[in-house]
């Protein structure tokens, strides 16, 4: 798989792969790596399963999903599908399009450990 880096909100693509770009955070002592795909920054129709799983298979650090979240299953979904630490998500709650407390409660149906 090849996923690239992007800078500029998408508009202009570097020549390093987001594999040799996590691996080398992580080498220079990155605590954590939160990870954004612009394809799917506010879809809403999910996390790019494909490339946080590649990223997060790929390093010893935790991984921070970000971008897509849309629905609730969203979230479990990142979950049992990656190695994903944490996820996040921001317009689906500024917009009131999905309330936070039902994301934990899904989460927790899930078996997926939340803060409450």
């Amino acid at each position: 798989m090849a996923f690239f880096l992007k800078v500029n909100g998408g508009q202009e693509g570097r020549p390093i792969r987001a594999y040799e770009l996590a691996k080398a955070v992580e080498e220079l002592g990155a605590g954590e790596i939160l990870l954004n795909c612009i394809d799917c920054d506010g879809q809403g129709k999910g996390y790019d399963l494909d490339l946080i799983k590649f990223i997060s298979d790929a390093v010893d650090i935790p991984v921070i999903a970000s971008s897509g979240a849309g629905a609730v299953e969203h979230f479990s979904e990142v979950f049992r599908k990656t190695n994903a630490s944490a996820a996040l998500a921001a317009g689906i709650f500024h917009r009131k399009e999905v309330p936070i407390q039902s994301v934990k409660e899904h989460s927790l149906k899930e078996d997926i450990e939340v803060r409450l």
